[in-house]
């Protein structure tokens, strides 16, 4: 677990993970900020309360001056899903055979590995209300090219163009077993 956890892709797929995005304070550059605010996200590892992680927050601030609100998030049902602890999805075994059988007609010999994904963080609205709920990884990147949300972000134009054969056969695929 250590020597995952010194990877930060790996470390990320394997417990809950905060970071600030957003800093503010102050109302001058040439005075003391008299209120700071920081919106911390967290990728709350499926199972796991948000209220235990907000608490967290709050006991490694150690500042009684310093509060940790959840910005509530709404669902489609109108309720908000940041406060419920949202279920793991089961891997369903006709996805998983729909996905061995795309990928070995695609790429021979590649393996088909689950992993959870840090992003793509929609899935909490269909997984609360009891959808399973599964990402695809069917684009190929260069090794230690990660440019996902930054100003660069890109892929490969045949490299897109791949991902989306490789989806629309799986839609097939999956689509033939029903």
């Amino acid at each position: 677990m250590s020597r995952l956890s010194a990877n930060p892709v790996y470390n990320a797929l394997l417990r809950t993970t905060c970071v600030a995005t957003m800093l503010s304070g102050g109302h001058a550059p040439n005075a003391l900020p008299q209120t700071a605010r920081a919106y911390v996200n967290c990728r709350i590892f499926p199972g796991e309360e948000p209220e235990d992680v907000r608490k967290t927050l709050e006991r490694v601030a150690a500042d009684s001056k310093v509060s940790v609100t959840l910005v509530p998030q709404l669902g489609a049902d109108g309720k908000p899903v940041s406060t419920v602890t949202v279920p793991p999805s089961a891997l369903l075994p006709e996805v998983v055979k729909a996905m061995e059988k795309t990928l070995d007609s695609t790429y021979p010999g590649v393996p088909l590995v689950a992993t959870m994904s840090a992003g793509a963080s929609d899935g909490k609205f269909t997984r609360t209300d009891g959808i399973p709920t599964f990402g695809i990884a069917c684009m190929f990147f260069e090794l230690g090219d990660n440019r996902a949300h930054g100003k660069d972000e890109r892929i490969g134009t045949q490299d897109f163009y791949d991902g989306v054969n490789f989806t629309y056969k799986l839609i097939r695929t999956l689509s033939a077993t029903n």
